[in-house]
């Protein structure tokens, strides 16, 4: 018999524990917490593991079979991935961003398209950053000057050629660049539709769109979409420069048209049918959209190239900067309008924080900041290595267009405003945190003897570390507020005055500190983007690392490409059907099932339980521990992740729901909020049950036969508590 077989019926009545574990790269071994486990069902890249028949350690403990799955490969890959993940980070916080929207159906359509609006500037800054290095910077300025193709021969050689052919040529870099995360989001999808169960039910909660939205026809119209508009951003790049030689018919007609396939774009991106499953006029539109905007392209590059009179010379490529600046602005009017939007939809409840349901406005800064800073880093960067050698007195040959200069510095002064305040509200708030630490450590060891003080110590530390969480929120809008005011300040590279000069006139600052400020903001952006780079490669390579890196990753592609197209492919799509495909044929043979998720695999198991049909919620039940699906979910997505469908969650399982937490743990916690004084009983009784309060450490002296103290524990597992398997069994013994 196949092994993937063997283990997959338990036995009539028998009780299977399904444990789904969180960010960390977790071995079936350590799942299952015991050696020697194998493979009964998926593949190598998200499978459910039981241990091998005859296993001396023993497969079954008190009627209860262990069995794990493992998806962590799911959202993994190599070298090659990762770089090509940092690449593409803008775009996965851009499709974040339409996720974190507030709670509310009048409010939906217009956020909806005003992200995927900002979103296709996003493909514009793409295009327009590699126009930036390969157009401006290498084709028109550096091959313009004999000093910089000076000992480069891979690059004197069109020196000495008509412009219209030096950017023809060099237009086939961004061509190329286009077509490449075309080529990766145009990949196939994760083999998802192959689990999806037929019986699946239709919640009336928002949170089973994860891993149950059939998201392929939106995702091939905004694919369709984005092309054409990348490249006829590219296209009308060229034609500004070919503008300055002079207009003609054939000039304003290409760009009148590439100017049409722009605005088609945009208008599509806010059709309500766009997210419908079929809608044939409009796929038929979108259809015949990309070819003509490849169409266009072709004819612009042989129009460009054709060209034949002189070109002017003038400092920067023609139009480039005022393009550059156009796009920055009107994605600081689309941040303003969704901005106004949030704040007009935003939840009035006296009890909840400001700065929920702003989310998606900070992660839209976050996303264009970070682009923006990638975009000007490159053009900066090449401008500079290509600058080499150049006279020291003047102008530099290669100068980066004044848009990036001030991109640069908005980045470098958001960044270190944010770090200050970071800083200053750490150390603000630490006596509070401090306090409410001491409280909860005197709660829990009342009887500590005097040697244990710095032990006690450590852990009202590890306390008031844990509950800074709650202060990020508001420092990412912040952040979100200063980023905004520098992507508007890009307009300044209209002026004709350098950065520099412009502040010492104005501020009185000296001109030297803004642009040792600017080299400064320039290597921080590279070892950021370094520092993603080596951390994503060691996320996955390393187990312990990817605790901490990965967690970006695992929250970005947990939810459908909405927005971007670009943006890496979605996990859940297929995790969450495997897991209601799997639980269904465990309760189908008889089983009953007891649910283990730790930290996000309890989101996992959140979504799985919406989808379950009834005949299997019947015979379920739900153990959670360091989940952050109030403490994260909750303030980041509150459209998705609300008190009704943490309450839905526990109305399908019947209240059999224990979560487990701990006050070291910084992202986990209880899944309902602390009763309130005026509650009805019964209610706080049922929430009461759930949310169960773990000490850590056990204890803060050393047990008999020991030298050290037990661990502070935090955010790991809970696997090895005593708690854990008591609240196991409590919940086996009720399903029986």
């Amino acid at each position: 018999m196949d092994h993937r077989e063997a283990g997959g019926r338990a036995g009539d009545d028998a009780v299977v524990e399904l444990r789904v574990h969180g960010v960390s790269a977790t071995s079936p071994d350590d799942l299952l917490d015991r050696p020697h486990a194998q493979q009964v069902a998926g593949d190598h890249r998200g499978g459910f593991y039981r241990l091998r028949p005859g296993n001396h350690e023993g497969g079954e403990a008190d009627g209860v079979t262990l069995e794990a799955y493992r998806w962590n490969n799911l959202p993994a890959g190599n070298a090659a991935r990762t770089l090509a993940m940092v690449i593409l980070l803008p775009f996965m916080l851009i499709n974040l961003a339409i996720w974190m929207r507030p709670a509310g159906t009048r409010s939906d359509p217009v956020i909806k398209a005003l992200c995927r609006l900002l979103a296709l500037t996003l493909t514009g800054m793409y295009v327009l950053s590699i126009v930036g290095t390969t157009l401006d910077v290498i084709a028109w300025k550096c091959m313009s000057s004999p000093e910089c193709l000076a000992g480069r021969s891979w690059l004197s050689w069109l020196g000495e050629r008509p412009a219209g052919l030096r950017l023809a040529v060099l237009a086939l870099v961004p061509a190329a660049a286009i077509s490449l995360v075309w080529a990766i989001s145009a990949r196939p999808a994760l083999p998802f539709h192959i689990f999806r169960a037929a019986d699946q039910p239709l919640a009336a909660n928002r949170l089973t769109a994860v891993g149950r939205w059939d998201n392929e026809p939106l995702i091939g119209r905004l694919r369709s979409i984005h092309v054409a508009a990348a490249f006829a951003t590219l296209d009308l790049s060229l034609l500004g420069a070919r503008a300055a030689q002079g207009l003609s018919i054939g000039t304003v007609t290409l760009a009148a048209a590439a100017g049409l396939v722009l605005i088609t774009c945009a208008v599509l991106l806010c059709t309500p049918p766009l997210t419908a499953p079929t809608e044939r006029r409009l796929d038929r539109l979108v259809s015949v959209l990309r070819p003509i905007a490849l169409g266009l392209t072709a004819l612009v590059w042989i129009h460009v190239l054709t060209s034949s009179a002189s070109w002017p010379d003038r400092n920067g490529l023609p139009g480039y900067n005022l393009t550059v600046v156009g796009l920055f602005t009107g994605q600081a009017v689309l941040l303003a309008a969704l901005g106004a939007a949030l704040f007009w939809h935003r939840d009035r409840q006296p009890d909840v924080a400001p700065s929920l349901g702003f989310g998606a406005l900070a992660t839209s800064v976050a996303a264009i900041s970070l682009a923006l800073a990638f975009s000007a880093e490159m053009v900066y960067r090449v401008s500079d290595v290509l600058n080499r050698g150049a006279p020291t007195a003047g102008t530099l040959i290669t100068s980066p267009p004044r848009s990036c200069i001030w991109a640069l510095l908005g980045f470098t002064l958001a960044v270190l405003v944010t770090l200050t305040v970071a800083g200053v509200v750490t150390l603000a708030s630490r006596p509070g945190r401090v306090r409410a630490a001491s409280s909860i450590v005197a709660r829990d060891f009342p009887d500590a003897p005097s040697d244990a003080t710095p032990r006690l110590r450590q852990v009202r530390r590890a306390i008031a570390r844990a509950r800074f969480t709650e202060r990020l929120v508001p420092l990412a809008v912040l952040y979100a507020c200063l980023a905004g005011v520098g992507v508007a300040a890009v307009a300044l590279g209209l002026l004709p005055t350098p950065p520099g000069e412009l502040v010492q006139r104005y501020l009185g600052l000296p001109a030297s500190s803004v642009n040792v400020g600017i080299g400064v903001g320039s290597y921080l952006i590279a070892a950021i983007i370094v520092g993603l780079i080596v951390g994503g490669i060691f996320a996955y390579r390393t187990p312990g690392f990817r605790r901490y890196v990965g967690v970006l990753w695992d929250l970005g592609t947990f939810w459908p490409r909405a927005a971007h197209p670009f943006a890496p492919p979605c996990y859940a799509e297929r995790a969450v059907p495997e897991l209601t495909c799997r639980i269904t044929h465990l309760v189908d043979s008889g089983n009953t099932v007891v649910l283990t998720g730790h930290s996000h695999g309890s989101v996992l198991l959140a979504a799985t339980v919406l989808q379950l049909p009834p005949r299997v919620t019947d015979r379920i039940a739900l153990l959670t521990h360091g989940s952050p699906l109030r403490r994260l979910y909750a303030r980041l997505f509150p459209a998705y992740v609300s008190d009704e469908v943490i309450h839905e969650i526990a109305d399908r399982v019947d209240w059999r729901w224990v979560n487990l937490w701990r006050d070291t743990d910084p992202i986990g916690g209880r899944v309902f909020p602390t009763p309130r004084p005026d509650e009805a009983p019964d209610a706080v009784d049922r929430t009461a049950a759930v949310d169960r309060r773990l000490r850590d450490p056990h204890g803060v002296t050393a047990p008999t036969g020991d030298d050290f103290s037990p661990p502070i524990k935090g955010h790991s597992p809970y696997e090895s508590d005593k708690a854990f398997d008591e609240a196991v069994l409590s919940l086996a013994d009720q399903l029986r």
